[in-house]
């Protein structure tokens, strides 16, 4: 069977001109994960990511149409999910559509495809393949009320992947979904009716880790710390592997115990975290539960000591935010030493609670999904205008990304590598996007891995040295080569 697997470009990330190095970082672990329920002998799969690929183009596969069609639909791609599975489904191929949008709006998807997959595929797809072989396959696959399990889980079909194309080809997910239920967060819509949190065996998750080239790793889990028998189990067997990985963690997690301890010593050195918001009425709206009465500075602190960066994560228009709520969260931000920040404007996703509240309230303004990317103010917030809203986001990205932000976020680390690493690392990032976008283009990812290994990895400084160092503006290694060329800031932030 020839089977043509498409992952279509989001909406914000089809730009001709520029695009963020964010949609080449990860390879499209789904469907290489459902290839894998192919028989590669007899099966001729290929999968096509469009955010590193050049679009796809129906006609050009008329003369040889394949059999399957299989496409993952997020919101910011439904339009365009939509129009390719029209153009193959009149050229005679059979087009199955699966993914977050269409578990939440499987009514909307339901003209456009001839198989449907809500939730979680691993139980799901292979019972198509069965039923599509024996010439009796159906309309829709719903696995949420499945007991749902990853025993038996097969390697997902990594060969199919070019590596060469993605700035971190080593991703993965060792556990589905979260323990936790936020309401503006899709996890309880794709995960209804079902077991909504569960991992990997610890011994298939290593055997996966092991079979990874290269040291870096980035975990892709909603929340790696979030089953603690199986996280400690994962880390006491990464320990030795020599690798550095980053992953996400809520802020209870890293409070509690020693967990997020015995994962740097297995090989953290970057962090998510889902701050969300600095207001406790936010959090309790939101059923954010986990993170009230918590010290986020104290978080941050922890990290620090460990060696860790923070990618803070923080949303906007809540209903309790005002105008003042995007200066505030940045100068929290930039005050608590994070690296880098991830600002999102609230969004209210079709299938969530949130989504539920506001448009029973009427506040919901479009359901033009294009416009769902967490840059767009798609509702009516209560503090502000939507236009206050949108205008605010962009200033908190400008801000804590201002070199004089960095340098103020960068001085408030312990240590003089930390200091180091963390300048170089988010001016690397933001600065220099058009070098990444440029990279993307023309496929010269590869060589910039090894210095993510390195920044991620920290090298040791000599003591005396950086002190004199840090008053030049110039951080040197132990081989006596400059790292990063620093400013000089006061305290609050200006370059001096």
């Amino acid at each position: 069977m020839r089977v043509l697997m498409i992952l279509p470009a989001l909406t914000e990330a089809t730009s001709p001109f520029f695009r963020p190095i964010k949609y080449a970082l990860f390879p499209p672990l789904g469907l290489a994960q459902l290839a894998a329920y192919f028989d590669a002998d007899r099966d001729e799969v290929s999968i096509v990511d469009e955010h590193v690929m050049r679009a796809v183009c129906p006609q050009e596969y008329a003369d040889w149409p394949p059999e399957l069609v299989v496409i993952q639909v997020y919101i910011t791609n439904a339009y365009r999910s939509y129009a390719l599975a029209r153009v193959f489904r009149a050229m005679g191929c059979r087009v199955c559509l699966g993914g977050l949008h269409v578990t939440s709006l499987p009514a909307e998807a339901r003209p456009h495809a001839d198989t449907l997959f809500l939730g979680p595929g691993e139980q799901t797809f292979p019972r198509f393949l069965r039923d599509l072989e024996a010439g009796v396959p159906r309309p829709m696959y719903d696995s949420r009320d499945d007991l749902r399990t990853l025993d038996d889980l097969p390697m997902a079909r990594r060969d199919l992947i070019d590596r060469d194309r993605y700035f971190v080809p080593n991703s993965l997910v060792v556990t589905r979904g979260c323990p936790h239920h936020c309401d503006f967060c899709y996890k309880d819509a794709f995960f209804d009716g079902g077991r909504g949190f569960y991992t990997l065996s610890v011994d298939r998750a290593l055997a996966e880790i092991d079979a990874l080239p290269g040291r870096h790793l980035y975990f892709l889990d909603d929340h790696l710390l979030g089953h603690r028998r199986f996280a400690r189990e994962l880390f006491e067997g990464m320990r030795g592997m020599g690798r550095v990985f980053q992953g996400a963690s809520t802020v209870d997690a890293i409070l509690k115990g020693d967990l997020v301890e015995r994962a740097v010593e297995a090989g953290l050195r970057s962090v998510f975290v889902g701050f969300e918001t600095l207001d406790e009425g936010n959090l309790r709206a939101a059923g954010k539960v986990q993170n009230l009465r918590r010290d986020y500075a104290e978080v941050a602190r922890r990290l620090d000591d460990l060696g860790v960066m923070i990618n803070g994560s923080f949303v906007f228009g809540l209903d309790g935010d005002g105008p003042d709520v995007f200066d505030r969260t940045v100068d929290w931000a930039v005050g608590a030493g994070l690296t880098t920040a991830t600002f999102h404007i609230a969004t209210p996703y079709p299938g969530t609670a949130y989504h539920r509240r506001l448009s029973a309230a009427g506040r919901i303004t479009t359901d033009d999904w294009d416009r769902y990317d967490t840059r767009h103010a798609v509702f009516r917030p209560v503090g502000m205008t939507g236009e206050t809203l949108e205008a605010g986001y962009w200033r908190a990205y400008r801000r804590f990304y201002r070199v004089g932000s960095i340098a103020r976020a960068a001085s408030r680390h312990r240590r003089w590598g930390q200091r180091a690493r963390h300048f170089a690392y988010a001016t690397a990032w933001k600065k220099l996007e058009p070098m990444w976008d440029a990279a993307i283009r023309l496929r010269r990812l590869r060589w910039t891995r090894e210095g993510l290994v390195r920044a991620l990895a920290g090298r040791r400084l000599s003591g005396s040295a950086v002190g004199e160092a840090w008053e030049a503006g110039a951080v040197r290694g132990v081989d006596g080569r400059e790292v990063v060329r620093l400013p000089v800031v006061d305290e609050v932030g200006a370059e001096v």
